[in-house]
């Protein structure tokens, strides 16, 4: 006729949950069911967990799901996105991590690869970015052309390496230097007269560098 469940530490009772089906629930009743509940409690803790797991683990098991969320601009979220749902869909693909966004800018990423939930982040965090003249990146070369080649350095994010921009000697041909699905490391030069961003390969210089 009661169904009454307890849960809690050693040191009290943390959740109560009951369902009562029948009227006169007296107080001496629901001492008694508390002080039941407590002695099985004890029980479970020293006898079942104790010998099992004395205190919490530091970590978290590689197979637990995970969850971490970043904030990032409103007005970003559909360059996230992407149409239709092309590159939120592709920052999936490549990592395997979920991926929920809300209006406010919140973005949770769930997995139980942390490295797959990092790399979902990395993505989101350079499409994310307005870059500037001297940062640099890396990412793959996708698209050759006559003048120069076309990196993809995000799902969704590309700039321009103009041909006189590839190497520090003169080239004739992008093809000599260059071939899709290359990784290459490039400097941001800001944006061309089209709004493109416009890289450098013979420029690049050591240092900190983002990449999808």
């Amino acid at each position: 006729d009661m169904d009454f469940k307890v849960a809690g530490t050693h040191d009290g009772i943390t959740a109560i949950q009951m369902d009562i089906k029948i009227h006169g629930l007296t107080r001496p009743i629901v001492e008694e069911a508390i002080a039941r509940t407590r002695q099985a409690r004890e029980y479970i803790l020293n006898e079942v967990m104790l010998p099992c797991i004395a205190e919490p683990r530091k970590e978290l098991s590689p197979y637990a799901p995970k969850i971490v969320q970043i904030q990032i601009d409103p007005a970003k979220i559909g360059d996230v996105v992407g149409q239709r749902g092309k590159t939120i869909n592709e920052i999936v693909a490549r990592t395997g991590a979920k991926i929920d966004i809300d209006e406010d800018g919140s973005v949770n990423v769930c997995g139980t690869d942390m490295d797959a939930i990092h790399a979902a982040i990395d993505m989101i965090r350079i499409i994310t970015t307005e870059f500037e003249e001297g940062q640099i990146l890396s990412g793959t070369v996708v698209s050759i052309k006559e003048f120069g080649a076309f990196i993809e350095f995000a799902p969704g994010k590309e700039g321009m390496v103009h041909i006189s921009k590839i190497a520090k000697h003169r080239i004739n041909r992008v093809e000599d230097v260059l071939t899709l699905g290359d990784r290459v490391t490039v400097v941001c030069l800001g944006k061309d007269k089209m709004g493109r961003l416009s890289f450098s390969m013979k420029d690049v210089k050591q240092g900190p560098y983002q990449s999808a």
